[in-house]
């Protein structure tokens, strides 16, 4: 059965560039905040903002993480983001495969494991490749 505290959450995240998203995608994942990030260039985000219609380049990250950090995910992403007022959308997936599902499960350090501790994650996607 599985445990819905530990399912995994789709989050997306603009940047207004590649290094900023790279950056703050790097430190999440050393954080164990989230399983893995995707770096998408080439974004272009229409939008209002302060009453006039904004057209930019922008980077969506999207972030790979369990149901169980989003609230500590939404508050690091605030804290390191450039932006006053950063995009963070959690999506629900339908479905998972359940082998990229348990490797995030292990990427992703329990809410009771404190970052910095002895313990190493030793994950690894079932491929090899995480970004998948």
């Amino acid at each position: 059965m599985r445990n819905p505290e530990r399912d995994l959450v789709a989050v997306l995240v603009t940047f207004p560039d590649e290094e900023a998203a790279v950056d703050v995608a790097r430190q999440l994942v050393e954080r164990q905040l989230v399983a893995c990030v995707n770096v998408v260039p080439g974004v272009r985000s229409v939008y209002r903002w302060e009453g006039a219609v904004q057209v930019d380049a922008e980077v969506l990250a999207i972030l790979k993480t369990t149901s169980d950090r989003l609230e500590e995910l939404a508050s690091e992403v605030a804290r390191l983001h450039p932006y006053d007022t950063p995009e963070f959308v959690a999506l629900d997936p339908r479905f998972v495969d359940e082998r990229y599902l348990d490797w995030a499960r292990t990427s992703v350090a329990p809410r009771e494991k404190l970052p910095g501790s002895t313990a190493e994650a030793s994950a690894e996607a079932p491929d090899g490749d995480p970004s998948s």
